[in-house]
């Protein structure tokens, strides 16, 4: 939803702006323009990227124009899920885990937080280090260094459509300023004609430079800017998930060792000490 206020408002000022100086928006609608531009622009987006970054972004396009899916609630009903397996571990032993993390889909635990269970690369990570808890062959010092090269995999991944966008944004300005030459080069070749029409050739040649930078930082680096803050709300997940289970095997409680997840979360969407142990109370209530 703020993409669509962003864009709009940036549109209004614009366009707005132009027209109250008594621009005539007719003038700025130049196809040609458009199509040099864009198809520089898609060009060199594929030029630059293989077939993974390349269909990577095409997936994450579309995600970004949804709201953050990444909220208070969804890390409360994270640290309440990795409250309950915690439990069950420590009154039961890790070995109960094996029956909910073999078969999620028959899982009573898992199956009451469908938020989270509908994130898969997050329900991934947090079952392949339950595994690695159940089978009792790693201490805690080498599933942190394995959780850490797993998250930094994850992040340098996640942050290549970014990349990608930031890289095609970056190059608009100069595509912007080769559709103007080109359309100065058109009018140097008409220098016979009178000149208003030479005057405007040039008007309608100088509309490439604009439109460039207008899509470079108007709307291509504003949505690189938002994948990557989408990218940074996903990799607290998987912090929140490395910490609790590491303090976990490190002796803690669980209600302690969810306090350490609550301390990685981003101080706008972290639940206070309260809210958390009252949530965390309600679920032992269940």
């Amino acid at each position: 939803m703020l993409i669509f206020v962003g864009s709009l408002v940036t549109l209004l000022s614009v366009f707005g702006g132009y027209a109250l100086e008594g621009g005539h928006l007719g003038a700025l609608l130049q196809p040609v323009e458009i199509l040099m531009i864009a198809g520089a622009g898609v060009g060199a987006f594929i030029l630059g990227n293989n077939k993974k970054t390349i269909f990577a972004t095409l997936r994450v396009l579309p995600t970004l124009f949804k709201g953050g899916k990444y909220n208070k609630d969804v890390y409360m009903e994270l640290m309440a899920l990795l409250y309950v397996l915690l439990a069950k571990a420590r009154k039961e032993g890790t070995l109960a885990l094996e029956s909910d993390i073999e078969d999620l889909s028959k899982s009573p635990v898992f199956n009451q937080y469908p938020q989270i269970l509908a994130d898969h690369e997050i329900v991934v990570f947090l079952t392949d280090y339950l595994r690695l808890m159940v089978s009792g062959n790693m201490n805690a010092f080498e599933i942190e260094s394995l959780m850490d090269e797993e998250i930094e995999t994850h992040h340098v991944e996640g942050e290549a459509p970014a990349q990608a966008l930031h890289k095609v944004g970056d190059a608009m300005p100069a595509f912007g300023i080769v559709a103007a030459v080109m359309g100065v080069v058109h009018t140097m070749a008409s220098a016979d004609q009178p000149p208003a029409v030479l005057g405007e050739m040039i008007a309608q040649a100088l509309v490439g430079t604009f439109l460039g930078i207008l899509l470079s930082y108007g709307f291509i680096g504003p949505l690189a800017g938002v994948a990557e803050q989408r990218l940074a709300e996903q990799t607290k997940m998987f912090q929140c998930i490395k910490v609790t289970i590491l303090a976990s095997l490190n002796g803690y409680a669980p209600s302690i060792a969810v306090e350490f997840g609550r301390k990685v979360l981003f101080s706008t969407e972290r639940p206070s000490f309260s809210e958390l142990e009252e949530h965390v109370r309600r679920v032992k209530a269940k």
